[in-house]
Order: C-alpha cells, then structure tokens, then sequence
C-alpha cells in the first residue's frame, strides 16, 4: 500500500520537490504583503504595494520556468505586465 504522503508528492506539479527552498516562501511572503499594501486605505503607499508585486511575479515566474509550469509562468508574466504598468501609473502619472 502507497502512503498517502508519497501518493501526494508523486502527483504535485512542483517536479524539483526536493530542491524547495526559502525563495518560494520569500515570493509568497511578498504577493501577500503586497496585497496587504494594495487593499489598504492609505494611496501614498499603493507604488509600494505594486512594487512588492513586480518582485515576487518576477520570482514567480522563474519558479513557474523552472518547474516547466507553462500556464502559471504565462499567468505570473501576464499579471507581471500589469503590475509594472500600474506601478508605472502611481509614480508618472
């Protein structure tokens, strides 16, 4: 009988498992921040929140091209652009 742990890790789409490291947690640490910032009422810190945002897209998306995740890393990209671009907003324009 396969154990539930191993039926599980064999089925993931992370196929580096073994290789996880901080960087991932970093990365979620940052897109929750930046949600943090982004969903706050204070707008002179919202070019923060987008920033937070770029950088862990930016490692997202490297995640994504590492683990051969295509529609993710496309995603992470897509949501990349905006973000820079609404970041671009809050400080140019």
């Amino acid at each position: 009988m396969v154990s539930p742990v191993k039926y599980l890790k064999d089925k993931m789409k992370i196929r580096y498992y073994r290789d996880l490291n901080g960087a991932r947690w970093i990365g979620f640490g940052l897109a929750m921040l930046s949600v943090f910032i982004l969903s706050s009422a204070n707008i002179s810190t919202q070019w923060v929140g987008w920033l937070f945002s770029v950088i862990a897209c930016v490692m997202w998306v490297y995640f994504g091209y590492k683990d051969r995740d295509w529609p993710r890393t496309l995603m992470e990209f897509m949501y990349l652009i905006f973000s820079m671009r609404a970041m671009y907003n809050w400080l140019i324009v």
